[in-house]
């Protein structure tokens, strides 16, 4: 059985935050590009009456969309700058949305009335700007999808202790039988000795052979 000693846990492919991203700063090029079709370049900050749908625009938003577009798509690469993508949209359509919401009379004081209303906001564009706001915040501290990674020098056997030494127990009893064989035939080999035969009349019991010689009586 192996056994992992230390386990990463790393992120690892494509992250649903990069393809949320990428799909934003898409859609964002996409409504620039469009809008500059509808208004052109001439009269950049002014207040004409162009629409992309029911939302108002002019050339500066249509360039602010152009270039949070592209920042989007280039941060759609990694997973840390798509979260940093989600934070970014959040301050600049929340800033929007605020500002917006004074410029048309919705909140009473308006500390920057006299910058006049340069991305020619309306109604629809803030109520918008609220939602890209709410989305820029879901796309920051959107999970990401993780792994368990395990790395080759990391993984051991568990017939093997931190040290290097073999734990397995039956090299361990291996051991134990042959020391009990050894003992055994060690015992042995001291009976054979101590149970040689002697003549008889010897009173030794040991020590190799030993004949004892009596006198017969003459006929």
């Amino acid at each position: 059985m192996v056994r992992s000693e230390k386990a990463r846990i790393r992120v690892t492919g494509l992250q649903p935050v990069q393809m949320v991203v990428g799909l934003v700063g898409l859609a964002f090029l996409v409504a620039g590009i469009v809008g500059f079709t509808r208004t052109g370049f001439a009269n950049f900050a002014g207040q004409e009456p162009w629409f992309l749908s029911v939302f108002a625009i002019n050339p500066l938003h249509n360039l602010i969309n152009v270039v949070l577009g592209l920042i989007g798509v280039l941060m759609s690469i990694g997973s840390g700058l798509a979260r940093t993508y989600g934070w970014l949209l959040l301050i600049a359509t929340g800033g929007m949305f605020v500002w917006g919401m004074m410029i048309t009379g919705m909140v009473s004081s308006n500390p920057v009335s006299g910058a006049g209303n340069p991305l020619n906001l309306n109604s629809a564009d803030n109520w918008l700007h609220l939602g890209l706001a709410v989305l820029g915040l879901v796309i920051a501290v959107m999970p990401a999808r993780k792994v368990a990674l395990v790395e080759r020098d990391e993984v051991v056997n568990d017939d093997t202790s931190r040290d290097g030494s073999v734990r397995d127990d039956s090299v361990r009893d291996d051991s134990v039988r042959d020391r009990k064989i050894h003992d055994k035939e060690a015992r042995d080999d001291s009976t054979r000795t101590d149970e040689i035969p002697v003549a008889a009349g010897s009173s030794s019991k040991s020590g190799g052979w030993k004949h004892a010689w009596r006198r017969h009586p003459a006929n």
